[in-house]
């Protein structure tokens, strides 16, 4: 890659892409543009712009893409109830795909050689970027410096920041920072005591959550508004996707709500430790779960769910630019035409307890044939006795062979 001339960076502003920065620069002799997508972290933005200035970047691209993430990839996974391995909400997964498309762009619209991040030979986002940017760009040139330099620990990489007087900043009390990732899904967190999955993590590590046993001693109820299995509305008032996702963090975090402690299956091989935050997100699945048990039919939402491991997986892995991500989408976002409503959740001490849902148009529900009282003809239940006659069919003869099987020995 010695023809490489200009390079795209995804940087943070952090550790790991600082000391990239400034190794692309001796390295590969050539001009690095920094690319940092503001999908919500909020603060990390600004000390981000200063830093890249600070280190001589000439051409600093910093981009609000809340709203677009929110609206063309958060919700669009909420719809099919995505959760990985059971637990994960793909907080970081979910952004690798739009921060890899804007790479992709920005390196075209500057004329660069090539893309380079900061993901580890260890971790998962090296693949997303990279497949996301290939799917893309089939012939984008890539760069990994993890793969390629000999800084490979925490503690080298302070040294390397130290020796070309690289700012980091660094948690008190701690011997190198936390590896974080934050947007407007969630923040996370590896590294440090978190590589000893027997370590309970420290109260002060989390950000935006207050911990359940300091959560207020009174409920928050809230109201949360669908059409067509989006969110749309908090508490009868319209909300963009980014609005709907800053205010349900908001309120979660009050109440002590998406806190979680993974070891999880990366797509590499190993296992790896993660804690999360996701107040938005843990809000957001329940809610939408609770629609869809009013508004879609029985078959359609168990296909739903048998699926929904598979999509997490693709999302997961970095597959979201596929051909057959894009195919099952089709398949989820037809699922939630009539997925309309609103629902009622009680937020307290860290737990989200659904207390009502009601679709005025498309609820299935029907509560003349659903009662335990008089329902005047609406359901006749001697129709049960053929209904499950039938479906007991094949195992009575089975039952029957089995018998005389036992007769002849």
């Amino acid at each position: 890659m010695s023809d490489i001339k200009k390079v795209v960076l995804a940087y943070s502003g952090g550790l790991d892409t600082s000391v990239i920065l400034k190794w692309l620069e001796e390295t590969y002799a050539c001009e690095v543009v920094t690319f940092t997508a503001d999908v919500g972290q909020g603060e990390e933005i600004e000390p981000a712009r200063e830093k890249a200035n600070a280190m001589g970047v000439k051409e600093v691209y910093i981009e609000s893409l809340k709203e677009e993430f929110a609206r063309d990839y958060v919700f669009p996974m909420f719809r099919a109830n995505t959760l990985y391995e059971g637990e994960y909400l793909l907080g970081t997964s979910i952004a690798r795909p739009l921060i890899a498309k804007r790479l992709v762009e920005i390196a075209r619209e500057t004329g660069a050689d090539a893309i380079a991040h900061g993901a580890t030979g260890k971790g998962n986002d090296q693949v997303r970027f990279e497949l996301g940017a290939y799917a893309l760009n089939p012939d984008i040139k890539v760069i990994a410096p993890w793969r390629e330099w000999d800084l490979t620990s925490r503690e080298t990489l302070m040294a390397y920041a130290e020796k070309h007087g690289i700012p980091v900043e660094m948690k008190q009390g701690k011997k190198s920072p936390y590896s974080m990732d934050a947007n407007s899904l969630h923040i996370s967190y590896e590294g440090g005591i978190l590589e000893d999955p027997w370590a309970e993590p420290e109260e002060d590590m989390w950000l935006w959550t207050v911990s359940p046993e300091r959560a207020p001693d009174e409920p928050t109820y809230i109201e949360i508004g669908f059409e067509k299995g989006d969110a749309v509305a908090i508490d009868g008032k319209s909300h963009s996707p980014g609005q709907i996702m800053e205010t349900l963090n908001r309120i979660g975090g009050e109440n002590g709500i998406g806190r979680s402690d993974i070891v999880e299956n990366r797509y590499v091989g190993m296992k790896s430790r993660g804690c999360y935050e996701t107040p938005a997100g843990t809000i957001l699945l329940k809610a939408h779960r609770a629609m869809e048990s009013l508004t879609l039919d029985r078959e359609a939402a168990h296909m739903k769910d048998e699926l929904m491991p598979r999509y997490a997986s693709m999302i997961y892995n970095g597959y979201w630019w596929s051909p057959e991500r894009r195919l099952l989408q089709q398949l989820i976002d037809a699922s939630q035409e009539h997925v309309n409503g609103k629902v009622r959740l009680k937020l307290y001490k860290g737990n989200v307890i659904l207390v009502g849902r009601q679709s005025d148009s498309d609820s299935l529900f029907d509560e003349r044939i659903a009662t335990f009282e008089e329902d005047e003809g609406a359901y006749d239940q001697k129709d049960a006795e053929g209904f499950i006659r039938l479906n007991a069919l094949r195992m009575r003869i089975d039952a029957r062979q089995k018998h005389r099987d036992r007769r002849k020995q």
